[in-house]
């Protein structure tokens, strides 16, 4: 299909006199709207206004300047219909073998703090989106190029081909195009959405989208043989699309699962934070005066798991630390917002360690977690509550002190982390042992005391909900537990009070769930 006459419209310019030049250079006609034109004429491009080409100007303050019947016949004709050829040539419509258009600036415009309604819907393009999707419905015969990184292959195409564009190059630039439009309308949606919710019909929205982008294919998923590829949301660039490799093997699809299990840790902590990940879950955690020392007391909590781990550290990376991690066997992967140039080159003497670096700061996630099912989608607002300790209560005869309720509120700080049933004992600010997804809680208390062996004694236990009975307590009064922190809310809390006030154990009720399936 030779291009003979395009339509060029655009917000974004980039690119913009590059493109006009190569089109005219190859003899193509170009019509022009508004600002496009000008920027056109003033660099010497000849261009026929939209206006003059449809002989109708521009009215309601050019919100109506391409909606016209002259532009979309143009557009939409079928050229191996006579039918269709016939009206046109009737009608004295003519062709329009290019679209080149790109948006009005919405999401650059909404994301203004306190931007006005008025200004976001002044700022929804309509006759854009129109030419865009009356283009890419007739791709065979039209060329819609949305994206200024596209002007260049566009253009060494046409200067290949002498001016011809290829069936399967057009038909890209249709899917390209619709996608662009899907996007639109969805930023659109979600910020039209955001300014009417209040109701309980609005507590979770009607219909959803998430567009995302693929960055890379992966060696394969979960096992090998499952293909895998990690995608980037659309919408805004952050988390784990923003990470740099420093060094070490490709990352593999359990690698960023990991990877975001231990970013999503530590960022809870202020002071130097470790953790180590294993399958998800946390084998060990721990906050110090130092990075180096909250690696070790991280690591010491279950070595035998840590092994072969992701090493998630909230501090820049001293050498001190990066001899601890080397000292400790082998890991997979470490993760930390910067490192020393002297621990770095310390790292990379292991040639498959993947070190890798992100900003605590770039590590933000959606309002929502959702998790697929068979037929659908489960969608839940994220589990953000933090620690309240003001409000926790404290239903035993003995009481915590001051220092011991910092320690129980670390603890509940990385128990809702851990898959339910949950249990985690801790001393400080460090765990001595972890107990996970057990379908019983008494078997979580259990594997949680046998990991934390002698240091179970005098430490602290954490749930991450209530207590359903007093079998828990006595396991915890048998390996000497001091402290147990839990939900409350089960029929049994009046038994289970019982028991904590016949073993000594001081117990803490939050009135807060953190079930993690």
């Amino acid at each position: 299909m030779k291009i003979k006459r395009a339509l060029i419209s655009v917000s974004d310019k980039t690119g913009l006199m590059g493109l006009a030049r190569g089109l005219r250079a190859l003899g193509v006609e170009i019509i022009s709207t508004g600002g496009t034109a000008k920027t056109l004429r003033d660099g010497g491009v000849p261009v026929v206004e939209v206006s003059d080409y449809t002989g109708f100007p521009e009215i309601l303050d050019g919100r109506v300047k391409t909606l016209q019947p002259a532009i979309h016949g143009g557009l939409l004709a079928l050229r191996d219909n006579p039918e269709h050829m016939a009206q046109l040539k009737k009608h004295e419509v003519g062709l329009i073998d290019m679209v080149v258009v790109n948006l009005y600036p919405f999401e650059r415009v909404t994301k203004k703090k306190g931007v006005a309604l008025e200004e976001a819907l002044k700022n929804i393009d309509i006759g854009g989106p129109s030419m865009l999707r009356s283009a890419a419905k007739n791709f065979k015969s039209v060329a819609v190029v949305c994206n200024p990184q596209r002007y260049r292959s566009v253009l060494d195409e046409l200067d290949v081909n002498s001016g011809i564009l290829s069936d399967a190059f057009l038909m890209r630039l249709s899917v390209e195009a619709f996608e662009h439009t899907s996007k639109y309308d969805g930023k659109i949606y979600s910020f039209l959405k955001s300014r009417t919710e209040g109701g309980d019909f609005y507590a979770m929205p009607k219909e959803i989208s998430f567009p995302f982008t693929k960055v890379q294919d992966l060696r394969y998923g979960e096992n090998p043989h499952q293909a895998a590829a990690f995608y980037r949301s659309s919408d805004d660039v952050q988390g784990l699309a923003k990470i740099k490799q420093l060094h070490g093997k490709e990352l593999s699809f359990n690698n960023f699962l990991d990877l975001d299990a231990a970013m999503t840790v530590i960022k809870d902590f202020d002071q130097p934070a470790a953790v180590v990940i294993k399958h998800n879950n946390p084998t060990g955690v721990a906050e110090d005066r130092t990075l180096a020392k909250a690696y070790k007391q991280a690591w010491s909590c279950d070595p035998l798991s840590a092994f072969g781990g992701i090493v998630g550290l909230n501090k820049k990376v001293d050498l001190e630390t990066a001899q601890n991690i080397i000292k400790s066997g082998f890991m997979e992967c470490i993760i930390a917002p910067g490192y020393a140039r002297e621990a770095k080159k310390f790292l990379s003497q292991k040639k498959n360690l993947r070190i890798i670096q992100l900003n605590l700061k770039d590590f933000k996630k959606s309002k929502y977690d959702f998790k697929e099912v068979a037929g659908g989608l489960l969608l839940q607002d994220r589990d953000n509550k933090e620690a309240q300790p003001q409000a926790w209560r404290v239903v035993t005869q003995k009481k915590p002190t001051t220092a011991q309720m910092e320690s129980l509120e670390f603890g509940w700080k990385v128990v809702k982390h851990i898959r339910s049933n949950a249990i985690v004992l801790v001393k400080g600010r460090k765990t001595v042992g972890i107990g996970c997804g057990q379908t019983s809680r008494v078997e979580s208390v259990m594997i949680a005391i046998k990991k934390a062996g002698k240091n179970a004694r005098n430490s602290f236990l954490i749930s991450d909900a209530f207590l359903p009975k007093t079998d828990n307590v006595e396991a915890a009064a048998k390996a000497g537990i001091k402290m147990i922190v839990q939900t409350g809310g089960s029929i049994a809390d009046q038994d289970v009070i019982k028991a904590a006030d016949k073993a000594g154990i001081v117990m803490v009720m939050t009135g807060a769930r953190h079930f993690k399936h």
